[in-house]
């Protein structure tokens, strides 16, 4: 049955080009001859009846994590009013598609430059863009989101988690502690939170207890050895 399709749209091209294009007569068999030699390579080539395979986007190799997704929206429900923006960006982010969902949020702003959840998303973004690497755009999108809502969690949240993927755990555990004395007993993120804290507390400790190792204990002196001089 594709065969007769292709066969059949050929025919209707090679009319359209003879009678409504006005091809000379002259030229009607050079057309033909190139349409019919344009079906014998697909013959030879094409595979109509197999499954198609779409080239996945550049950005999809690593995909959203849904949990923070989820998280950003328990945190965000009552600090802007962006929400068909923050829809279309999660979605993006969803697969893996950092790059357009920070476009998408730049608009946003542009026409919303006081949501506080609009900076939160885009500084997610530009992390997730950088493979988790906080830059001086996402810090200051998160920064800009802490300045319009102090009360956020938002910010202080994934700024630490960002901080904290880039190696700059101190860092991270302030903002983190911080956020924990803050935020309400009943708050759907908190044990999340006291979770990701008690986590980055024994890396933290781990890696004390590594350089301490590393670095050793100075050596005794020796039995009767007179004391250095101060």
């Amino acid at each position: 049955m594709t065969w007769v399709f292709i066969l059949l749209i050929a025919v209707v091209v090679w009319g359209v080009m003879a009678f409504l294009l006005k091809l000379p007569r002259t030229g009607w068999e050079i057309t033909a001859a190139a349409l019919l030699f344009g079906i014998s390579g697909y013959a030879l080539q094409g595979h109509p009846g197999q499954a198609g395979a779409p080239q996945a986007p550049v950005e999809n190799a690593k995909l959203a994590d849904q949990t923070l997704i989820k998280e950003r929206q328990q945190m965000g429900a009552a600090f802007g009013q962006g929400q068909s923006w923050l829809i279309l960006a999660d979605a993006l982010t969803r697969q893996g598609q950092y790059g357009a969902a920070s476009d998408v949020l730049r608009k946003a702003i542009a026409k919303s430059p006081q949501d506080a959840d609009l900076w939160v998303a885009l500084g997610n973004a530009l992390v997730g863009h950088t493979d988790g690497v906080i830059t001086p755009a996402a810090q200051f999108a998160f920064q800009k989101a802490a300045n319009i809502a102090p009360d956020h969690p938002g910010p202080p949240f994934f700024m630490g988690l960002a901080l904290a993927q880039s190696g700059r755990l101190a860092e991270a555990r302030t903002l983190w502690a911080e956020l924990l004395v803050r935020s309400p007993a009943d708050a759907p993120y908190r044990p999340d939170l006291e979770a990701r804290l008690a986590r980055l507390d024994s890396i933290i400790a781990e890696q004390a207890q590594m350089q301490g190792g590393m670095t050793g204990a100075p050596p005794a002196a020796a039995p009767g050895a007179k004391p250095a001089q101060q």
